[in-house]
């Protein structure tokens, strides 16, 4: 039997323990359910780097806590944008709220290296010496990043021009 059938059959063995330590991190049965699919989706598609003979529970673990935590910074990095745009985007307007949904999903796919600058510098409204400092890097690896961000977000976003938007881009 190969490791993917091998794990796939293990997986039920800890699917309790897994809704129930979901349930610690999220305190919200739904979300908690929804963590742990997630979880067991990935742990099925990255079952190839299961090693077979070490601890299927700690590696388990590890994934939901891991897809946790990521839920949790792309809802971090959600709110602050949607606490620095109510004054410029009016969320009631159904066009503005999708440009608005788009940014914020294009924004959620930079890496983090260039996701940083984008919100310290549009959302924070920190200066580039700031925003530098608060993430510890010089000066000229800041622009590097920022600007490597902008470019991402501008792609991503196919050029979409609101008033917010040209602010982060």
């Amino acid at each position: 039997m190969d490791a993917r059938a091998k794990l796939e059959r293990r997986l039920t063995d800890y699917v309790t323990s897994l809704r129930r330590y979901a349930l610690v991190l999220t305190r919200d049965g739904d979300r908690a359910e929804d963590l742990v699919q997630e979880t067991l989706t990935k742990a099925i598609a990255a079952a190839d780097s299961w090693q077979p003979g070490s601890d299927l529970r700690v590696w388990l673990f590890r994934i939901l806590h891991n897809t946790h935590v990521s839920e949790r910074r792309r809802a971090r990095v959600r709110e602050d944008a949607r606490l620095m745009l109510p004054e410029a985007v009016d969320e009631t307007d159904p066009t503005k709220r999708i440009e608005l949904q788009q940014v914020l999903d294009a924004l959620e796919q930079l890496p983090e290296a260039q996701r940083q600058p984008i919100v310290l510098v549009a959302l924070k409204e920190m200066s580039y010496a700031e925003a530098a400092r608060a993430l510890d890097v010089p000066l000229g690896t800041f622009y590097s990043r920022l600007g490597r961000g902008r470019e991402a977000l501008r792609k991503i976003v196919g050029g979409m021009k609101s008033t917010k938007l040209r602010l982060v881009v």
